[in-house]
């Protein structure tokens, strides 16, 4: 089931609840994890290349509706920073060759051959397809970028590709599933030293406070014009907070420093590894109020590998290279500098249409100044639909224990 966020005056809703049936995010995806070793094309041969699965096909289609690239391309945020990105490295663009995994509306390819790119492989599953086609010829580019539609999996590219350019990124970072076939990409097509964009991703978490928001979902049905509707509780708990609700919130809705979940190395991840993550944190309450819940957000960075070189000084984050998921990462807080490019979905930083994702509770907890919060996360593919998510929540605090599991569909 998949949504936009029209609708709500303050732009929160379930995950699960269906808007005219249009997805949010990702394109080409293999729909299922499998492993895939770095620069190795012998490791397409051992893994047998996933079958599109009737999930997968509903999923390409709903990508063929205009609304969906329109509010992708009207976040600014996303489009600027990936142009300035592509503009950062634009020597090791110009006169390569560029693979633009699960292209839309071909918007990326096209700021890649306007940095000067020799080729660009402009690759999507969805009928948009054929009017990245159009718009390439428009702007008489198709002597450089190739469309083709299909999954990046079905494809026939008969050359190394230096450049993967993807936005693959899904709500609480893994949804809709859509780093594998980046990664397919990269072992099948990437030249070795080539570059990825994004490189990097972060996954964080924080504990939230909403009042708010639970006293407009759930206490306006105990006085509803002076009629007792409190037998309506039960049922609104369910409806508004059973499924992730995808929103944005403020930073003062954030009661202590956020803590990494997982940290993703585009250069070396493997697909397997993201078929389960879990990681356990710990936090020290900042406020005193009530805990409604967890919300979750993420940063992509664009990094090179160390022989990729940029027109300005690189940025890291101080992890070694051979990291490839940190669930307990200690770092409190996502690291900025002036140097680095970050797209950023974090609270405090400008709105973007992922917003921030939040897995509420059904009732809130007293917490005071100073209390801890502690637990672990746990984020799978679904077996129904590889492109779903399980998530498992436990929490604690106050010597109070409680468990959540819930679906990200």
């Amino acid at each position: 089931m998949f949504h936009d966020n029209s609708g709500s005056s303050n732009g929160h809703y379930r995950v699960g609840q269906q808007r005219e049936g249009r997805p949010r995010r990702g394109r080409g995806g293999t729909g299922g994890g499998f492993r895939a070793s770095h620069y190795s094309q012998q490791s397409q041969e051992r893994s047998p290349i996933p079958p599109c699965t009737e999930y997968d096909k509903a999923y390409f289609q709903a990508y063929s509706d205009i609304a969906i690239h329109e509010e992708m391309i009207k976040d600014h945020v996303r489009t600027s920073t990936y142009r300035a990105a592509i503009m950062r490295y634009q020597d090791s663009i110009a006169g390569k060759v560029v693979m633009d995994v699960g292209c839309g509306t071909g918007i990326l390819a096209i700021f890649c051959a306007l940095a000067g790119a020799r080729r660009v492989y402009a690759i999507d599953a969805s009928d948009i397809a054929f009017q990245a086609s159009e718009i390439v010829k428009s702007n008489n580019l198709s002597d450089r970028i190739i469309v083709l539609h299909g999954r990046v999996e079905d494809v026939n590219v008969e050359e190394m590709v230096d450049v993967i350019i993807s936005e693959w990124m899904g709500y609480l970072l893994l949804y809709e599933t859509m780093l594998p076939s980046v990664i397919f990409a990269r072992d099948k097509w990437l030249k070795p030293g080539g570059l990825i964009m994004p490189s990097h991703a972060t996954l964080y978490m924080a504990p939230v406070t909403h009042s708010v928001r639970y006293r407009e979902s759930i206490d306006f049905w105990r006085d509803v014009y002076g009629i007792d509707m409190t037998a309506m509780l039960s049922l609104a708990k369910q409806c508004a907070f059973e499924e992730p609700c995808v929103e944005t919130i403020s930073g003062e809705n954030v009661m202590t420093w956020p803590s990494a979940v997982m940290r993703v190395d585009c250069y070396a991840v493997l697909a397997e590894e993201l078929e389960s993550i879990t990681a356990k944190y710990k936090f020290i309450s900042m406020l005193q109020a009530p805990l409604h819940g967890f919300a979750f957000w993420f940063d992509v960075e664009f990094d090179g590998p160390q022989n990729v070189p940029s027109n300005e000084p690189l940025h890291t984050l101080g992890a070694s290279s051979d990291i490839i998921l940190h669930p307990n990462n200690k770092n409190k807080k996502r690291l900025k500098s002036n140097e680095a490019i970050v797209l950023s979905t974090a609270p405090e930083d400008d709105p973007t249409h992922w917003q921030q994702t939040i897995i509420y509770f059904y009732d809130p907890i007293e917490v005071k100044q100073d209390q801890i919060i502690q637990g672990s996360i746990t984020l799978s593919q679904s077996k129904e639909n590889a492109r779903f998510l399980n998530i498992r929540l436990e929490y604690s605090s106050g010597g109070r224990s409680f468990v959540k599991e819930t679906v990200m569909r």
